[in-house]
């Protein structure tokens, strides 16, 4: 019964919850605490897979030996099957989180070179004084961050042209947020479990909804410096700006988050509630290790 409580609360973390969390859509004015409950379901479909086989052989070699502390050397055959296949689990997900990394380091060293090389120093303008930012000579007004080992902002002269000192800041203090707070990491988190699990049960809507509550974080902070009105109109100006997939971008999502801004609200007791859903959400698989090792 454990063991297949565990496996049904894996298959339910890694397929349906994923699908149905973007409908709770109220976790958008907790984006922090919201983020926290996403990845504790992540990490808790991922625990409950890893606990799954190794509970399994234990309830196994109870019930061949009649014993509640069996010997595993009188079991060894079946312990070495449970251990490998969490092992081959947790080899996948380490394989998976190496090789995102790499390539997500590669294409932000690269495009960090790139801005380096075309970019031009915003010397002429009075408004980024004081600020290490890369412009880019292109009318479209785009602006984005590239965070790692080679931190930059990027803006185009479209952005320059199209926005006002207090929209400009805005911009500035919300691809701030980013990199001061290392937004890139969370979303490398839950790119590494997305890309992880079999292609059929991954949610393209949960990344999604993942990419878009750090945005709102990153909105949250950036209104507090500078104003929502400077950043709702700074947003609308940049609503068809592109930037790399590596990079964090100001435009994304534009009129989701001018709708937050607008209607959005701090609710503190719908933040504790989140937060408290997920502490039960990552205790669970632990509870039912735990109940079937003592029982």
């Amino acid at each position: 019964m454990y063991v297949a409580a565990l496996i049904a609360l894996a298959v339910a973390l890694a397929w349906p919850v994923p699908r149905l969390l973007p409908r709770f859509t109220a976790g958008r004015d907790v984006p922090a605490a919201t983020i926290a409950l996403w990845q504790c379901v992540s990490l808790a479909g991922v625990l409950a897979g890893l606990l799954a086989a190794p509970l399994a052989v234990l309830l196994y070699a109870r019930a061949r030996s009649g014993q509640h502390d069996p010997s595993p050397w009188q079991h060894l055959p079946v312990l070495v099957a449970g251990l490998t296949i969490s092992g081959i689990l947790l080899v996948r997900l380490l394989i998976r989180g190496h090789k995102v990394g790499t390539e997500l380091r590669r294409s932000r060293r690269e495009h960090s070179t790139l801005v380096d090389l075309i970019g031009l120093e915003p010397s002429a303008d009075e408004r980024l004084v004081g600020h290490p930012v890369r412009v880019l000579d292109h009318p479209t007004p785009t602006a984005y961050c590239v965070p790692g080992g080679t931190r930059r902002v990027v803006l185009t002269q479209g952005t320059l042209d199209a926005l006002d000192a207090e929209q400009l800041g805005a911009v500035l203090a919300h691809e701030r947020a980013h990199l001061r707070h290392r937004h890139d990491l969370v979303l490398e988190f839950f790119t590494v479990l997305h890309t992880a699990v079999p292609a059929r049960v991954r949610s393209t809507a949960g990344l999604d909804e993942v990419k878009l509550l750090i945005e709102l974080l990153a909105d949250k902070w950036a209104a507090t410096t500078s104003g929502k009105r400077p950043l709702a109109t700074a947003m609308l100006a940049l609503a068809e700006g592109r930037h790399p997939d590596a990079a964090l971008g100001a435009g994304s999502d534009a009129v989701t988050r001018i709708e937050r801004l607008a209607y959005g609200s701090d609710r503190p007791w719908l933040r504790v509630g989140v937060i408290a859903a997920a502490v039960v959400v990552l205790q669970l698989p632990v509870l039912l290790a735990v109940a079937a090792i003592v029982n």
